[in-house]
């Protein structure tokens, strides 16, 4: 990165506190996050065992709001918003005309009106205009609060812990008491925050939505209360590291304007059976080439795969045919995503390979520097906590 780039890229109200704790800084999406504050692996153990604090400010939050908000949202995304429970959130996508991945995003239901899309951080804005777009007609206001809204996730098997010992007493029944995918208001360390119950990383874990200006106030109150059950801050590195091993895409890699969500695995997600209030079948933004597809093999399909050698596989890298004496065989897809996984030992990768090498045991290669380095394909989640 040039002194240039670094120079443009956004900070988050954070960036001073990542700057004290000495972290590593890198350009992700537009903007100056930590990468990494002590090391790696201490960081993605920390999460496994205790907790790791996360600043998550750089992802995008659109409010949307008005008796149509939800038809709206139906309309916008591949998914049925308006479905959604008051208090409860879904994974969803937005997606271009043709059916491509334009964002993935979780949509939480704050109220029968109002409705929250957060995005990922290099996508917000295009994802805020086409909402804008996508909602002309609708009696709904489209709001993007991204620059006034600070996000923090507390992570890891202690993070119900740590985050109830500084909940008002009022709200900490609700904090102990909250599902998966679900979220709430609630008083954290004397501020008024959205607490949600989801998470990027495999284990359990809330994510605290406040303004930006007391971001600070609540980092450190985090860090203080999580201390000395373990918790410690973690970058980028760590996330990325065990968003992997629970086996979950990451907008860029596994999923872009090339790939529809019926070859990332998703095609869970898309509702072509919505229909509108009057039960009449509800047109959406894709849903023809996304109904064109829905029934048909995909060229590529997204896989898991487990290295049976020491050596990893990086983004990029070819997935071959596995040869003799660890020959080089024909290109059979390529790698997304790759680690040597910290808490399984063994390196662990996505790719995307072609349908008849796809079924789980299929015993591939990637070409790890022109070397045919052993893999066999796995389910796609790699890691499951207890």
């Amino acid at each position: 990165m040039t002194e240039e780039q670094s120079t443009q890229d956004k900070r988050t109200p954070l960036y001073d506190e990542h700057v004290a704790l000495g972290a590593s800084l890198t350009g992700f999406g537009g903007w100056q996050m930590p990468l990494r504050y002590s090391s790696d692996l201490a960081e993605h153990r920390a999460v496994r065992e205790a907790a790791g604090l996360f600043d998550l400010s750089h992802m995008g939050e659109i409010h949307l709001t008005g008796p149509q908000a939800g038809a709206a949202l139906d309309h916008a995304l591949v998914g049925a918003a308006s479905k959604i429970g008051v208090g409860r959130a879904r994974y969803s996508m937005i997606c271009a005309p043709d059916g491509a991945v334009l964002d993935d995003l979780i949509v939480y239901r704050l109220a029968d009106e109002h409705f929250l899309v957060v995005a990922n951080a290099g996508n917000a804005p295009r994802v805020s205009a086409a909402l804008v777009e996508r909602a002309a007609g609708f009696d709904t206001v489209v709001d993007d609060r991204s620059d006034a809204t600070a996000l923090v996730a507390v992570q890891g098997p202690r993070a119900e812990e740590i985050l109830a010992g500084l909940t008002a007493p009022g709200d900490v029944e609700a904090v102990r008491g909250m599902r998966y995918y679900a979220a709430a208001p609630a008083t954290v360390a004397g501020i008024d925050a959205l607490v949600a119950r989801t998470g990027y990383t495999g284990e359990d874990g809330f994510e605290l939505f406040v303004p930006a200006e007391r971001a600070v106030e609540l980092w450190r109150a985090l860090l203080a209360a999580g201390e000395p059950l373990g918790l410690v801050p973690a970058g980028l590195s760590a996330r990325d590291s065990l968003r992997l091993e629970a086996g979950m895409p990451l907008y860029g890699n596994e999923l872009d304007e090339t790939t529809t969500p019926y070859e990332a695995g998703m095609g869970r997600v898309v509702k072509l059976d919505k229909v509108d209030e009057a039960g009449a079948p509800l047109d959406f933004v894709g849903r023809d080439a996304l109904a064109a597809r829905a029934h048909s093999e995909p060229a590529r399909v997204l896989v898991g795969l487990r290295g049976e050698g020491r050596r990893p596989a990086r983004a990029g890298y070819d997935v071959v045919q596995r040869g003799l004496d660890g020959a080089v065989g024909a290109v059979v897809g390529h790698v997304t995503s790759g680690v040597p996984s910290p808490t399984l030992g063994y390196p662990i990768a996505m790719a995307y390979v072609t349908p008849e090498v796809s079924a789980e045991g299929t015993r591939l290669a990637v070409d790890v520097r022109g070397r045919a380095e052993p893999f066999v394909v796995v389910p796609l989640q790699f890691y499951k906590r207890a």
